[in-house]
């Protein structure tokens, strides 16, 4: 038989990476990893009212929704399979103020929106989060006391407001302020309140990010910020106190971490889950979400086949699960697959 050797097999040692590539059902035979309708948290916006759909700028396709919509909402992710939603309020601007305190109220937006879900879906997951900026008057996740925004009286607040929240039938608190201390005293406000069974999805690492703008619109705090978050949010060139932050969570009873923005922090994806080992999540936040649509609308894009890559970009990364506006439209494609 004649020798048919080509350089290329002397070059490559006749190890060819394209064998593997060369139909359909060796790629889907040798994929690394993929994403499912289970890998998808859906968060939405509740406002006051009923019947309200209230689209939102500059988040196309992303709408505020009143308790009964999102009821609605609800019920529509979970025919779909997405196991749980994150809920943000926007509340009247005259129960505002300084210290967030309509945060401790028992029948406040929120808590009537997780109620009012888990009646109507109660096989559907709900994550609340306990930050005081959809109920500061100044936009900031924690009580302002002059210029500081004061650590400790804080995690006081969103512990009690934790519990509340548990009350109402979150399954899952997801506190976000970045506050030193709050996974601990959540944790110990929960179980004296035998919500042993509640969770604790950490905001581990969330950076003072440029990503956040659409979102701040979505709860109307964007007018509202006086400065900046970075006194508690981590600086985006630091990796390593990212982790050092994302390990006190863990160490104080964190079940489930996540990254906040995501695409901007794959690397820090990677690390939590390398170092820590527990369910790590990412959240695509308002401005990843936008890019991609805004761009998409222009034609400058395929919308889907981005939106669908960056997602697995996260499997890949060694989340668990994303956060992301997209999880309806995601699901509703991965049904047909």
């Amino acid at each position: 038989m004649q020798d048919r050797t080509h350089l290329v097999d002397d070059i490559t040692g006749h190890r060819r990476m394209r064998r593997n590539r060369k139909a359909d059902w060796t790629r889907r035979l040798v994929q690394e990893n993929r994403l499912t309708v289970d890998d998808l948290i859906w968060p939405i916006f509740i406002v006051p009212g009923s019947g309200i759909i209230d689209p939102i700028p500059a988040m196309p396709g992303v709408n505020r929704m009143s308790i009964d919509k999102a009821v609605e909402a609800a019920r529509e992710a979970a025919g779909l399979g997405i196991p749980a939603l994150a809920t943000f309020p926007n509340i009247e601007m005259e129960l505002r103020d300084e210290t967030g305190s309509n945060s401790l109220e028992a029948n406040n937006l929120i808590n009537m929106a997780t109620a009012a879900i888990k009646k109507a879906v109660p096989n559907i997951g709900v994550i609340t989060d306990v930050a005081l900026d959809p109920f500061t008057s100044h936009g900031h996740d924690g009580i302002l006391r002059g210029s500081e925004i004061v650590n400790d009286e804080t995690v006081d607040q969103v512990a009690r407001a934790a519990v509340m929240q548990a009350d109402a039938g979150a399954d899952i608190i997801a506190p976000s302020e970045m506050m030193d201390g709050r996974i601990g005293a959540i944790r110990m406000a929960l179980d004296a309140a035998g919500h042993q069974s509640v969770g604790i999805m950490s905001y581990a690492t969330k950076f003072a990010s440029a990503f956040y703008g659409p979102y701040r619109e979505a709860i109307s705090t964007g007018g509202l910020l006086k400065g900046d978050k970075k006194t508690y949010y981590i600086d985006p060139a630091n990796g390593t106190e990212a982790i050092r932050d994302a390990a006190l969570d863990v160490e104080e009873g964190a079940d489930m971490l996540m990254v906040k923005p995501g695409l901007p922090y794959l690397d820090i994806c990677w690390r939590m889950k390398e170092a820590f080992g527990l369910p790590t999540f990412a959240y695509q936040v308002s401005g990843e979400y936008t890019q991609i649509k805004a761009a998409a609308m222009n034609g400058w894009i395929d919308g889907d086949r981005a939106m669908l890559e960056t997602l697995l970009s996260f499997k890949r990364a060694g989340c668990d699960g994303v956060l992301t506006y997209f999880a309806v439209e995601v699901a509703k494609i991965l049904a047909k697959r």
